[in-house]
């Protein structure tokens, strides 16, 4: 009497009787790993870069609809340009389940304004602001969420677009890009954007950017789809396919 029955009766009495500890179960405990958790900084389902300007009537963004597996192109039907409210445009590139997350804090702010039946909400550039607040605050507490947005929107007949990076940092121009696109789109859009493209342009601009995107990026997609953000409202067409053409001679002979 008094005494346990063996080894595994010791951990499991030891486990269950000391205050503040979890029951062990006879389960050898490992060694607790110091410092923060860096899970969330090893993005698994990932998506590539994406392009905003103005044009005359408003914003239009484009991404495609690739969710890259680390390298393999796994997830084909991915949206990510999502409506927040009822004037603008959140686009992501990086980890998917982020972006869902940052999605969820926006649809609730929107849920907010519906709520309060005072006919006020939040504009886009109070958006912006908004999401860059969050990702500097999750930033600073080492778990940041991965991913580079662009927001655009229409509000008292002004057009805004704005980017944030996943340190926080934003700001806004007349035509933004990030992940690859800052790299392969940026220098067509310098060349060919201008103040005065109608809605027709402008969609033919982007989808030239894509077109390159497809071409020099491994983890892009010629699926894509298209939010345009004006007076009227915001459209976001369903996923359709660019035309591309591998019959260049660049293509054909890599020596040229």
């Amino acid at each position: 009497p008094g005494e346990t029955a063996g080894p595994m009766a010791s951990s499991m009495t030891m486990g269950i009787g000391a205050p503040g500890r979890q029951p062990t179960f006879g389960v050898p405990q490992t060694q607790t790993q110091s410092g923060p958790t860096t899970l969330t900084q090893s993005p698994i389902v990932t998506g590539s870069g994406l392009v905003g300007i103005k044009f005359k009537d408003g914003v239009m963004m484009v991404a495609d609809t690739l969710g890259s597996y680390g390298n393999m192109k796994r997830y084909k039907d991915v949206c990510r340009l999502k409506q927040s409210g009822a004037c603008a445009v959140i686009g992501a590139g990086g980890d998917i389940s982020d972006f869902q997350k940052l999605m969820t804090f926006a649809d609730e702010l929107a849920t907010y304004d519906y709520a309060y039946e005072d006919g006020a909400s939040m504009t886009p550039k109070e958006l912006h602001s908004y999401l860059g607040r969050v990702l500097y605050n999750k930033r600073n507490k080492f778990d940041p969420f991965w991913n580079d947005l662009i927001v655009g929107g229409y509000r008292d007949g002004k057009p805004f677009l704005g980017s944030v990076d996943m340190w926080g940092t934003t700001y806004e121009d007349n035509i933004v890009a990030n992940g690859m696109a800052m790299h392969l789109c940026l220098a067509i859009l310098r060349k060919e954007w201008t103040p005065e493209l109608c809605a027709d342009e402008a969609k033919a601009l982007l989808e030239k950017c894509m077109q390159v995107m497809f071409y020099r990026n491994c983890r892009s997609s010629p699926s894509i789809q298209i939010a345009t953000i004006t007076a009227g409202g915001v459209q976001i067409t369903e996923p359709y396919k660019i035309e591309t053409n591998w019959r260049l001679t660049s293509f054909q002979d890599t020596r040229v």
